[in-house]
């Protein structure tokens, strides 16, 4: 009769027990140069997730943006104080943020396709609009977007 060996059991490293510790010794093998050492998998991983997040930043961010200006655009009657601000600091954090990321500038146009969708769902949670009834296509020029003056005016 063959005995059959048992699979070994997963072992579980420090990736999975404590992130914030193994990033801490991932960067002193980096800086001591410890190539043999670095779990490659895990760095391979991260740093790929860590791009995902710039492009998933910049969606977010022009999902509030654009939402605010769909609200600012279509309830005129109702503009508030809160909506001009949360406008001006999302065209400031997005052109930071293009500035500290330029390599996501010819990602833009597909983002603000993305964040406009976020944008009205946005209006719908917000408002008594129905985003159904908006321009299903982003009406605004990136130069709307970016620079056209909003003026708040209580």
């Amino acid at each position: 009769m063959e005995h059959s060996a048992t699979p070994p059991m997963p072992t579980t490293t420090l990736y999975d027990q404590d992130f914030y510790a193994w990033t801490q010794h991932q960067v002193d093998l980096l800086r001591s140069r410890r190539w043999e050492d670095l779990d490659i998998e895990n760095l391979v991983e991260e740093i790929e997730s860590l791009g995902k997040q710039q492009r998933q930043e910049l969606r977010n961010r022009l999902g509030v943006l654009l939402g605010h200006l769909l609200k600012w655009h279509y309830q005129p009657e109702v503009r508030s104080k809160s909506w001009f601000y949360t406008i001006k600091e999302q065209r400031q954090e997005i052109q930071r943020h293009l500035k500290e990321n330029p390599s996501l500038k010819p990602y833009l146009s597909e983002a603000i396709e993305i964040g406009y969708q976020k944008g009205l769902n946005l209006v719908g949670q917000e408002t008594p609009l129905d985003p159904t009834h908006l321009p299903q296509v982003c009406p605004f020029s990136e130069t709307e977007i970016f620079t056209e003056p909003v003026d708040w005016q209580p």
